[in-house]
């Protein structure tokens, strides 16, 4: 059974009709079919796809968030160099006896 609505839906669309790489709109996030239409949708489906719409915008919004973090890591990882205490030490040239070497052989 259908809810009683005493308002009409207004529509989401924001003026920025472009579409991204998986058909959303870019400005309110409703599919094709979904803006082709959206005049002929009862004030239910209407509702429901507002409902999806918030859900596609959370989801947008939590894929950047955790983009910037992975950026962010990456940056921290690069800026701070390992270092390896394990390793020997690198000898200076004033430690080593060049007496030892001949050119003439």
């Amino acid at each position: 059974m259908e809810q009683l609505s005493f308002f009409a839906v207004p529509s989401p669309c924001i003026g920025v009709c472009q579409s991204d790489s998986r058909g959303y709109c870019v400005g309110c996030l409703r599919s094709r079919d979904e803006r082709f239409n959206w005049m002929s949708y009862s004030e239910l489906r209407k509702q429901d796809v507002i409902r999806l719409c918030l859900q596609r915008k959370r989801r947008r919004q939590y894929a950047i968030h955790k983009a910037k973090q992975q950026e962010q890591q990456t940056q921290q990882t690069s800026h701070t160099p390992q270092l390896d205490f394990d390793a020997q030490p690198i000898s200076d040239s004033s430690d080593v006896d060049l007496t030892d070497f001949s050119l003439d052989e």
